[in-house]
């Protein structure tokens, strides 16, 4: 194994990097409310001896590992920037210039355009949403349980799509577009509401508005590919669907990277052995 481990501390996760005994790229996950779990893992592999860091909570981290190690910090858009061009490469994928939409705790959205980028825009609506929308209306608040229930959950009787507007009419858009997130519940006045149709909403809700915003700065830039990442697609088909058939239909290409929710660290560990190299090999 390397001694060089790349860290992203997120603003609900924090994702190491590292390489493994078979010399490939493998991760590991912590809560981002506990560093003491990302301190004694760390400590128990003894032979890392440097670490490239990233992420919006660099600072509360580094007052857990203080100076125990070789720490080098990475502006989070840059080493975000650098694990994508990675996967990119990784998954067989030849783009020069496209959208980047990462849905962490929160999304932001990036322009690429070969070697740079620039942040374009963004919401607060993530992960977090997903997460706390979730908490507030069904009480489940495990990431894990809510997206495996919202994947068999349904949208009809709670959302308000253009064929319900157009009843016994031709609509002038596709008909399951959404004309209202929730907007059938006050029109039905229905009282209950299974659990895993609301999470299923909710997670409509927060890819639609994502999705939107992707396509509207790919129009503007003149890119036909999106290309999404972050922790909060992991393991959740359910909400790559529901982006994928949004952005597909606006004429655009979706396109999901594996591993895409550990870009920040990835690229933090390129930085550092990049660095290490750079030092050890100065001509």
């Amino acid at each position: 194994m390397q001694n060089v481990i790349g860290i992203d501390a997120g603003g609900t996760l924090t994702k190491i990097a590292y390489i493994n005994e078979q010399n490939e790229m493998d991760f590991v996950v912590f809560p981002s409310n506990d560093f003491s779990q990302v301190k004694a893992w760390i400590e128990g592999h003894p032979h890392i001896e440097e670490i490239g860091l990233t992420g919006g909570r660099t600072k509360q981290l580094l007052d857990v590992l203080k100076t125990m190690k070789s720490i080098q910090y990475l502006v989070e858009f840059e080493a975000t920037f650098k694990g994508v061009k990675y996967l990119l490469e990784k998954n067989g994928h030849n783009i020069e210039q496209s959208v980047i939409t990462n849905i962490g705790t929160g999304t932001s959205i990036h322009y690429m355009d070969g070697d740079s980028h620039m942040r374009v825009g963004g919401t607060g609506v993530g992960g977090g949403t997903l997460t706390g929308l979730s908490t507030i209306v069904t009480g489940i608040s495990d990431f894990d349980e809510i997206t495996a229930n919202a994947s068999i959950g349904s949208r009809e009787g709670i959302d308000l799509f253009v064929k319900d507007i157009f009843k016994g009419m031709e609509p002038p858009i596709e008909g399951h577009l959404t004309a209202s997130n929730f907007g059938n519940v006050n029109i039905l006045k229905e009282k209950k509401h299974e659990t895993n149709d609301l999470l299923a909403t909710i997670q409509g809700l927060v890819g639609e508005v994502i999705t939107t915003l992707s396509i509207q700065f790919a129009e503007e830039k003149r890119c036909e590919s999106i290309i999404y990442i972050g922790s909060t697609l992991t393991n959740n088909e359910h909400l790559k669907q529901v982006i994928a058939n949004y952005t597909i239909l606006k004429k655009h290409t979706p396109i999901f990277l594996n591993d895409c929710g550990f870009t920040g660290a990835i690229g933090a560990l390129l930085y550092k052995v990049e660095l290490s190299n750079t030092i050890e090999s100065p001509n």
